[in-house]
Order: structure tokens, then sequence, then C-alpha cells
């Protein structure tokens, strides 16, 4: 394998200015900003802003669970893959809109540690509003006439096409709420806040599975609209949560909001920032993505391809997110630190606070692994898997999932701790290594010269996860993330 970490070179974005003064020079009043992050236990300092996110994002993985149950009972295993298929497009364009909050996230941290705080409101400012309207402008449009391409490309099995084609418009159609609602919660994470997106994470989650309840399989004069009433309930439910976050960073209250008096139209050069830091990792997202569509091109090539994309719906896109979400709140929780400890000019601490957030990723994933080793049949039963072929088949993935769980969690954080100091340009080539390379690579010399079986392309996943946290975890050590500075 190429080692991309020889061949990528500090990122060079942002606006270089002078390394930051030291904290102890700066003023000591407590100001607008938690400063436990740049001071005190830094086990502490990580976990106060991982485990509201990771509470948050497990609570939000349950919901997806209980649409995949009353979805796999009500409408049978096409449904699950039908939603499974469906995400996995619709993925691919979100990651790429989140990317600006990822290039947001950098900026907000950076100046919540040097105490910047009209320059922290300006930036989530102009995040939000460029995401506004690349999801209205570009993306609800071309999603919705694209949608039968894109589920063509993934050779989505007739049936399963007819479950996810409402599912993938209704998304795509009404994104912005849930665009919102992640540039919120990354604005107040890199500030060093992450209960309040907890509370509005829990308060949307119970308000999209009522909704969903009710949508799915109807309630009185309510139809029941099978899978498409699980897009309808995510959709409405965001949308709430995002009406009323706007009133509040217009209002004020939380420790970000909107400037006043500095006009509403777009700062091109905060722009230009959140796509220097941004799009890297947007295209990273989009690599990783386009992976797993090619890779359920793979499932699909299969000779019992509705099985198999039903059992990788299950296992991947659900089971397997409780050790994926719960990692990237580690991750998140890296890089709010990470960024935050650089912008008070103490790279030192940064550096400690990732290796801290995979040690807390290493174990939790240990943990979740020996239920997928030990009880992946009972798993599987809560969904309705009870056909043979499926039940065999998500078997044999969730168990090579608990391993697999091991290298993912470790990766994230230190993905985590790249892109919080900046350097959003190695995850990228690691990425297209790990994600697309290795294990699209490996399926492919497979089908070419014998049969692609389904454990085949599970171990080609397990490879690639493997390989993106060896190269991860190299790249965060070389430390050349210690002199990228950014100013807007």
């Amino acid at each position: 394998m190429t080692d991309v970490s020889e061949q990528v070179d500090p990122p060079s974005v942002g606006l270089i200015t002078a390394p930051p003064e030291p904290y102890t020079t700066r003023r000591p009043e407590k100001g607008r900003y938690d400063r436990s992050i740049v001071e005190g236990p830094l086990r502490s300092a990580v976990w106060k802003i991982a485990w509201p996110t990771m509470l948050t994002n497990i609570i939000g993985g349950l919901q997806g669970i209980v649409d995949h149950v009353l979805v796999g009972h009500l409408v049978g295993y096409r449904g699950n893959a039908g939603i499974g298929v469906a995400w996995q497009i619709f993925i691919v364009v979100i990651v790429f809109i989140t990317s600006l909050f990822t290039g947001m996230s950098v900026l907000v941290a950076r100046f919540a540690g040097a105490r910047e705080e009209d320059k922290v409101n300006r930036t989530v400012y102009q995040a939000f509003l460029t995401a506004v309207g690349i999801s209205l402008l570009i993306m609800a449009p071309l999603g919705y006439f694209l949608s039968p391409t894109l589920l063509d490309l993934v050779n989505a099995a007739p049936e399963v096409k007819a479950e996810a084609l409402p599912f993938l418009r209704i998304m795509f159609l009404f994104s912005s709420g849930m665009l919102i609602f992640f540039m919120l919660s990354g604005a107040l994470r890199s500030a060093g806040d992450a209960r309040t997106p907890m509370s509005l994470g829990i308060a949307m989650t119970v308000l999209n599975l009522v909704l969903n309840v009710i949508l799915i399989r109807g309630l009185g004069p309510v139809p029941a609209f099978g899978t498409a009433g699980s897009a309808m309930g995510t959709v409405i439910a965001t949308g709430i949560v995002a009406v009323y976050s706007v009133w509040k960073l217009w209002s004020g209250g939380w420790v970000v909001s909107f400037p006043r008096g500095q006009g509403w139209g777009p700062d091109w050069t905060i722009i230009r920032s959140l796509f220097r830091f941004g799009l890297p990792t947007g295209i990273q997202g989009i690599a990783m993505n386009i992976g797993g569509v090619f890779m359920l091109a793979f499932i699909g090539s299969l000779a019992q391809s509705a099985p198999a994309q039903a059992a990788f719906a299950i296992c991947y896109s659900q089971l397997f997110s409780l050790i994926t979400w719960t990692a990237i709140g580690l991750m998140g929780a890296a890089a709010t630190v990470a960024g935050q400890n650089l912008g008070a000019g103490r790279p030192d601490r940064a550096d400690a606070a990732v290796h801290v957030a995979a040690r807390f990723g290493f174990t939790g994933a240990a943990f979740i692994g020996l239920f997928f080793l030990f009880l992946p049949r009972q798993l599987l039963a809560i969904f309705g898997m009870h056909e043979p072929a499926v039940v065999e088949i998500g078997v044999q993935l969730l168990r090579v999932l608990s391993v697999s769980g091991l290298f993912i969690a470790v990766a994230l954080t230190y993905t985590g701790g790249l892109q919080g100091t900046g350097d959003t340009k190695s995850p990228l080539y690691i990425s297209i290594v790990s994600q697309i390379i290795v294990p699209l690579g490996i399926c492919f010399v497979i089908q070419q010269t014998s049969k692609l079986d389904p454990i085949d392309i599970w171990i080609a996943i397990l490879v690639g996860h493997t390989a993106r946290c060896a190269l991860s975890v190299f790249r965060f050590r070389q430390g050349k993330w210690r002199g990228i500075a950014v100013d807007i």
C-alpha cells in the first residue's frame, strides 16, 4: 500500500497569522466561553464535550433502529433495504454540504480558544447562510430529479427501488432543517457547549419517533405511508427544531449567535475560509460514501442481492452505527478540545486530548462489539429478520464488524484531531486509500478472478477500516498540524 502520509504536505489553508500569544498573557476574566477546555484535567475536558454528543447520537441511532423495526414488521425486509439504500445515497450529498460545518468548526474552535467572540459569531452566520442557499437552490431540485438514476447506480432491486424512491425524494426536498441542526450542533460544540445540542437532539429524536410511529403504520384518519412515512417524520421533526434554533440564534442566549450591525449579506472572505477548511472534508465524506455506494453495487451483484442488501442495511447502517456514532461524538470532542487548545497556544495539550479520546473510543467499541460477536441472531430478530438467508448473512457481517469497530473508532478520533487543528487534507487522502482503493480493489479482484461472496465484501470492509486507523494515527503523530494558523 502506498503510504499517503508521506505524500501529504501540511495544508496551506486559511490566512497565515502569527502564532497566538501564550494563554498566560490573556485577560484573566472568565468571558463567554468555558475555559475548562484549555485548563484543568484533560480527561474531564474531553469527556465534557464527548458524552452529550455520544448520548445524542446513540438516541438518534436508536430512533433509526425503531424505524427499521417498524418497517421490517409492516413492509418487510424490502422496506429495510429501501431505507438503507436511500440513506447511503442521501448521505453522500449531505456530507458534502455539512463539510462547510467542518470548516466552520475549525474557525469557531480556534477563535473561541482565543476569546474572539465577534469572529465566532460572524463565522456561524456565514456558514448558516451558505448551507441554506446550497440546500434550497441546488440540493433540492437536483436530488429530486436524479433520485431514480442514483438508485439504478447502486443496482437496487426493483422491489427495493419502489420503497427507496419516495423516501429519497422527500429527504432531498426538505433537508434544510437537518442541515441547520447539524450546523448549529457543530457551532455550539466547537464553542464549548455540547449540552444544548444534546437537548435539541433528544427533543428532535422524540418528536421524530412519535411522528414516524404515526406515519409509518397509520393512526386514525392518518393513513399508513410505510417507508415514505419514515422520511416524512424526519423532515417534519428537523424542520420544527430548525425554526426554533434560528429564533434562538437571532434573539441570543446561547454561546453562539447571529452578529448584529454588520449586514446580512454574504461575507466572501469568511465563505472562502469555510471552503478552504471544509472542502477537503466534504470531498473526504463523498469519497467514503461513494465507496459505500459502490460497495452496495457489489452487494447488489451477489446471487442473493436483496437479502444481502437487507442484512447490510440493518447490520452496517443501523447496528454498527452504535459504534460509529459514539466514535463520531469522540471525534467532535477531539476536534473541539484540540482546536481550542491550539487557539490558546497549547499544542501539547491538544496532542494529549486526541490520545485520550482514542482510548475512550476503543473501550466503547470493544464493549458494543461483544454483543455483535455473541448475540448476533438476537439483534437481528429485533428487526424482524427471520428469513434464513438474511440471518445467515447478517450473523456473518456482525461478527466481522465486532473487530472492525475497534479500528474505525480509533481512526475517527484521530481524524477529529487532524480536522480540529486545521489539517483537513490528510484525512481526505487517507479516506481515498482506505475507503475506496483498498476495499473496492479487493472486491474487484475477487470478482474478476473467482466468485464474490458476502464474506469477501465484509473482509474488504475490515481491511479498509484497519488501513484508515493505521494511516490516521501515523499522520497525527507526525505533528505537522502544530504549525497551522487561521484568521478571517
